[in-house]
This record gives C-alpha cells, sequence and structure tokens, in this order.
C-alpha cells in the first residue's frame, strides 16, 4: 500500500484533490486535522468533509494528524495546557467517529522538558485511545528527549511511534531509533532532506540513503503504507498532477526497497 499526505501544496477543491491522489495510483493519505496552514482556502472546513470525500475518491485513510501550532503546550499547568489536551482527546473521539485508525502527534520540543503534569496527561488520553480503539503515535521532530520519556514511561499498547525519516536523518542521526522503537511503530513519514527547507522533498531528492532506510522500516515488521509527506515547496514548475506522478514512481522504488530489496 503506497499513500500520500493530502495537504502536499496547491491550492485545489478537496474533491479535485482526492480524485488527482487517486488517479495518480496511491491507495490511501494521511489526513491534516485542522485548518490550520491555509487548508480551508475554500471556506469548506474540508479537514472534517475529508474522510467522506477521501473514500468517496476510493482511497483509505491512513491516520490524522493532529494540530502542530501550538504543541509546546502540553506541558503547561494553565489553561492553554488544558485546551490543547482537550484538542488531543477530541481528535481520539474524531479518529473513533470517521473510522480513521491512529492519529500523528508532536510532543514539545527540547527546549521544554517534560514533566509529570504532561506525563499525566499523555496517559489519559492513552486511557481514552484504549476505550475507543486508535492508536496514538509520537511523532520524532526537534523532541528526542521528551519522546523518549514518554516512551519509556507509558506502556500502553495504544501509544506508540511515528518515524519519520528525515527528521531523524536532520536532528538526531546518531540515535538507532528504529532499532529502540520499532515495535511500537504506528505511522512513517517518508521524505528527503534536500531543498529550500531541507526537508519534504521527494525521496532521493536529497541525502537521505533510501536503501538503509527502507531495510530499517523492513526489519520492524510494520504493515502499514510507504508513507510520503513531500510539498511541493521547491517543484513550482510542476503542476499538480505532474507532482503526484512523480511521487508515486518514487513511493514504488521505496516499495521494492522495503519489501524486495532491490
Amino acid at each position: 500500500m503506497i499513500t500520500i499526505y493530502d495537504w502536499f501544496g496547491y491550492e485545489l477543491p478537496i474533491k479535485e484533490r482526492y480524485h488527482l491522489i487517486k488517479e495518480a495510483g496511491f491507495d490511501g493519505v494521511l489526513l491534516w486535522w485542522s485548518n490550520g496552514f491555509g487548508r480551508d482556502v475554500f471556506g469548506q472546513n474540508d479537514y472534517r468533509n475529508g474522510p467522506q470525500i477521501a473514500r468517496e475518491a476510493g482511497l483509505f485513510i491512513e491516520n490524522i494528524h493532529a494540530p502542530v501550532q501550538t504543541q509546546n503546550d502540553l506541558w503547561l499547568d494553565n489553561l492553554d495546557g488544558d485546551t490543547l489536551t482537550d484538542c488531543y482527546f477530541k481528535c481520539v473521539e474524531d479518529c473513533s467517529k470517521f473510522e480513521i485508525p491512529t492519529m500523528v502527534v508532536h510532543l514539545p520540543d527540547e527546549k521544554n522538558p517534560y514533566n509529570l503534569l504532561g506525563l499525566d496527561r499523555i496517559k489519559r488520553i492513552a486511557e481514552k485511545a484504549e476505550k475507543l480503539g486508535v492508536n496514538v503515535a509520537l511523532e520524532n521532530v526537534r523532541n528526542l528527549s521528551n519522546l523518549i520519556y514518554v516512551l519509556e514511561q507509558v506502556a500502553s499498547q495504544r501509544i506508540g511511534f511515528c518515524y519519520d525519516c528525515c527528521h531523524h536523518h536532520n536532528y538526531n542521526p546518531g540515535y538507532d531509533l528504529l532499532s529502540m522503537y520499532g515495535s511500537r511503530l504506528m505511522a512513517i513519514h517518508l521524505h528527503d532532506n534536500g531543498g529550500s527547507y531541507a526537508q519534504h522533498q521527494l525521496p532521493f531528492d536529497g541525502k537521505i540513503d533510501w536503501s538503509n532506510a527502507m531495510k530499517k522500516i523492513a526489519e520492524t515488521n510494520y504493515s502499514g503504507g510507504t508513507a510520503l509527506e513531500p510539498m511541493n515547496w521547491d517543484y513550482k514548475d510542476l503542476s499538480a498532477e505532474e507532482f503526484l506522478q512523480k511521487a508515486f514512481e518514487k513511493a514504488k522504488r521505496l516499495e521494492a526497497l522495503r519489501h524486495y530489496n532491490l
């Protein structure tokens, strides 16, 4: 199965977006779960309409990504911290409501070290996730000490790991994250580290060793999709159709490396 983050750039109505994703060959999508980052450009509250529209286009929904704009509030003992916790509770509930198996979350970054209040909030999120049968995948960004702490302190089978290969390569290459937490892998994000932002580039256009990266993913026995998370930032000369075609061809190469070591 090959999937892609649904908001990869280009201002397109959501129905056209999903039609183009399916037409390019993708089996499924990863959904951004808010109107942030200009997503609601057409004023349609698209993110809550997304599951139905994606399925009507014949696409599987692999996971949603919780909002990240206030991710550092999770440890705060104030209304902002409570508000973010409630947002994550709502994301768990939405996953259950829309029959989406997994949500992806960013823990606070390294400048905001973990505390017992934050850990208690994660444990309460885990309890809700267990009750509703939803996976909560914590993504590696600039947050390694917080990520390690939470994964080692919360043993819930519903709290796991979202592996982002580019963030790993850019921020923590000295840690073998897939050996450490591959048994708890619940989602993956595949993109390269070239381009003007050194991330979210199409695979094979940057410096990541994809043969090794896919071998490490295969060794975890992760059964989810080969999931791309590119943006069109450095591909503005391509139409949306051309960008998706190029992305799908690269995803097929990753699939071959992952499943057949080719």
